[in-house]
């Protein structure tokens, strides 16, 4: 199987589609002339031209406004955000116009439209360009929320919120654009809303999404060392999230910790934890650890961002804990 970056797959997840459909395009800021902030949308204005790859002035508030007022209109647009930092200018359209109309038009009008971009953390880039919005928008009904974690699951998982009827918040990251993965030559899809075991485990249940499963897999690499066999799960999409796989998960192991690249109070990790505790509370064996970033904006100093992020000895001191309680 052939070996692609994360950015590779973006492009071509968009570019197989709109060969297949005329009412997609693309808009957003640079995503034409310059290929993409982060060249994901390489060589798409030379193949779609100017007519479906679209340069906007930079007004997230005003484009999104227009993708919107497009999807009503029978065209698919994917609108990308050159990081999900600036999706709050717009996050009017996404959260009044986009995620309601289904349900205000009485079920006249759909939005099928995917709004995608960088999420979270990306190094040294100052508290208001590293922020986490997955559990935000994951709050409101009618939208969908994709957080893929790899190479082959960002195009699988890209190309059906491309073909989904309402709208998808398709969240990446900047520090993935260059990280490589294999991908088959033919085409696929992966379904919204079902996670992905990424390593089968007894012991004790990890739960994450997005790039900080790198770090669940590091841990759980080192914790096979001592005969302790970690289940990572990598939820994919963070609403609708699937919540069986994670019980069934928890039933096993009797054990479960919640790893979220975001603030703690409302995150993923606290609705994880209120669903376990209410289907699964007996089989647990030890309190439920939720470990996420500090309660703080983030700093740029990037000794102060290596305290904010939650780290790998930070997750083996919290497996430990869940096993032993103590007794070591």
């Amino acid at each position: 199987m052939r070996e692609i970056q994360f950015r590779e797959a973006i492009a071509e997840a968009m570019s197989e589609e709109m060969r297949k459909d005329e009412d997609i395009i693309l808009m957003g800021e640079e995503v034409a002339e310059y290929n993409g902030a982060y060249k994901a949308s390489k060589g798409m204005l030379d193949e779609f031209s100017a007519k479906r790859v679209i340069d906007t002035p930079i007004s997230e508030l005003g484009f999104a406004g227009i993708a919107v007022g497009a999807a009503m209109n029978g065209l698919r647009p994917i609108v990308e955000f050159m990081t999900f930092n600036f999706s709050m200018v717009a996050i009017d359209q996404i959260i009044s116009n986009a995620a309601k109309m289904r349900q205000m038009s009485g079920g006249q009008l759909s939005v099928p439209i995917v709004f995608r971009g960088p999420t979270a953390s990306a190094g040294q880039l100052g508290a208001t360009h590293s922020q986490a919005f997955e559990s935000w928008y994951a709050n409101c009904p009618g939208l969908k929320v994709v957080v893929p974690s790899n190479v082959y699951d960002a195009k699988g998982l890209l190309k059906s919120s491309i073909l989904d009827d309402d709208p998808v918040l398709f969240m990446e990251s900047e520090q993935m654009y260059g990280d490589k993965g294999h991908v088959p030559e033919e085409d696929y899809t992966l379904p919204i809303g079902v996670a992905d075991i990424k390593r089968s485990g007894d012991h004790v249940t990890i739960v994450s999404f997005g790039k900080i499963i790198k770090i669940a897999l590091e841990a759980a690499g080192e914790m096979a060392n001592e005969g302790i066999e970690v289940e990572v799960i990598d939820l994919r999409t963070v609403r609708p999230i699937d919540y069986d796989t994670v019980i069934k998960s928890v039933k096993k192991t009797n054990r479960l910790i919640c790893l979220e690249e975001a603030w703690p109070l409302g995150c993923v990790s606290t609705e994880l934890t209120y669903m376990v505790q209410k289907r699964a509370f007996d089989y647990l064996d030890a309190p439920i650890i939720r470990l996420t970033t500090a309660d703080t904006p983030a700093a740029y100093a990037p000794t102060l961002m290596e305290a904010f992020l939650p780290n790998k000895e930070q997750l083996i001191k919290s497996i430990r804990e869940v096993l032993y309680q103590g007794k070591q």
